[in-house]
């Protein structure tokens, strides 16, 4: 249900309810990307306070409750983007605490699968409720605080949850510098190759994911669409097929060598891309967003879980703050870029310099593999009697 806050309604309000302007609605679509530029940060806190990662996490999105009463309690653009900002990176800075909880709690022969039972259940709840949000901005936008006010009620409930589940402190790392977990970069090689495939792939898909919405909004780019069409087209048709195909994706990502894993999923946010923003007709915009649900649904696995393929148990956070540092980076400038470069070029060919550059992360892969196949066909990338 929160997630799609940040991936229609916050962006969907900021357009049509305040009239935001570009650098109001570039900051809305980075608040999250804020949030993973400090996880290094909150990792190393969370492990020399010697606090449970699930614990940590509630705290966090209590306070992501209150961010968000306070977008809705104050009525103008600042408070809004404020407020919305503020949540968003609270929520965002939970991710390498939760992937540690997986880590914990999942067995690592079916971390997959059990986490993609889980997405299920998420990705239900968040077609059905941008299905109804929809509705209800359709018919009064100024509903939009009301939302808000929900938003703030799911965060409180969430960190209610969270109180509640196990997990096993952190590591500790003394008094080092929250920068330590780089370290891993230099170290591992093939998670330092990965982090460079994800920086070319990521930057591409996060500059086109917040323009799903200013394509179908603004009226720039054709006659804007009602918020029913731009909830179904960019939170429900998307999550049914990532609610359908989770199950799949998580089998594979158990049983699959990751590198080939994750370039298959690059080639098909590229194909999202091209088909959802090179035309204003309803039959590519529906290909896209099914494209679009179907990649996001093995991206949920794979973004979550990678790092439990390549680190040991007990830093398998520390890992997951690296990562999510370098989503956080690309995160907070792709979308800047994404919205002040349409001023100069159509959003049709930024979609197909975007679907460029995944392509181009894919081959990279794509050549890895082969090299270490072509080097020893008996062995995998992950060796997963060593590497879970």
């Amino acid at each position: 249900m929160l997630e799609t806050a940040a991936q229609t309604f916050l962006l969907l309000i900021a357009v049509q309810y305040y009239a935001a302007g570009p650098t109001a609605k570039a900051l809305l679509a980075s608040g999250g990307s804020i949030g993973m530029l400090l996880s290094l940060l909150v990792v190393s806190v969370v492990a020399n306070r010697g606090l449970r990662p699930a614990r940590a996490a509630a705290m966090l999105t209590a306070l992501g409750a209150l961010s968000m009463g306070f977008a809705a309690a104050v009525p103008t653009p600042t408070g809004f983007v404020a407020g919305s900002i503020t949540a968003l990176a609270l929520l965002a800075m939970t991710i390498p605490l939760l992937t540690q909880v997986y880590q914990d709690n999942y067995p690592g022969h079916s971390r997959g699968r059990l986490f993609s039972l889980t997405m299920m259940i998420r990705i239900g709840a968040a077609a059905a409720f941008a299905a109804a949000a929809g509705r209800v901005l359709a018919a009064d936008i100024q509903w939009s605080r009301w939302l808000l006010l929900v938003y703030s009620g799911a965060f409180a409930f969430s960190a209610v949850c969270l109180f509640r589940l196990e997990s096993k402190p952190l590591a500790r790392s003394g008094r080092a510098s929250p920068l330590r977990a780089l370290r891993f970069v230099r170290e591992d090689r093939i998670f330092r190759l990965t982090l460079i495939v994800w920086m070319l792939m990521g930057f591409a898909n996060l500059m086109m994911w917040p323009m799903r919405v200013e394509f179908l909004a603004n009226p720039r780019y054709g006659p804007p669409l009602a918020a029913t069409s731009i909830a179904l087209l960019t939170g429900v048709i998307p999550n049914i097929a990532r609610l359908l195909l989770s199950p799949l994706w998580g089998r594979l990502f158990d049983r699959m060598d990751f590198l080939s894993l994750r370039a298959a999923l690059n080639l098909g946010f590229a194909l999202g891309i091209v088909a959802f923003f090179t035309s204003r007709e309803m039959p590519g915009l529906l290909a896209g967003a099914v494209i679009f649900g179907i990649s996001n649904a093995g991206g949920d696995v794979a973004w979550t879980l990678w790092v439990t393929k390549f680190a040991p148990p007990e830093r398998v956070a520390e890992y997951m703050s690296v990562h999510t540092f370098f989503t956080g980076l690309r995160g907070v400038v792709a979308p800047l870029v994404a919205f002040n470069i349409v001023a100069y070029i159509s959003i049709g060919a930024l979609g197909w310099v975007c679907a460029a550059m995944i392509v181009a992360a894919s081959l990279v892969l794509v050549a890895e593999v082969r090299g270490r196949k072509a080097a020893d066909p008996a062995t995998t990338l992950i060796e997963e009697g060593t590497r879970t």
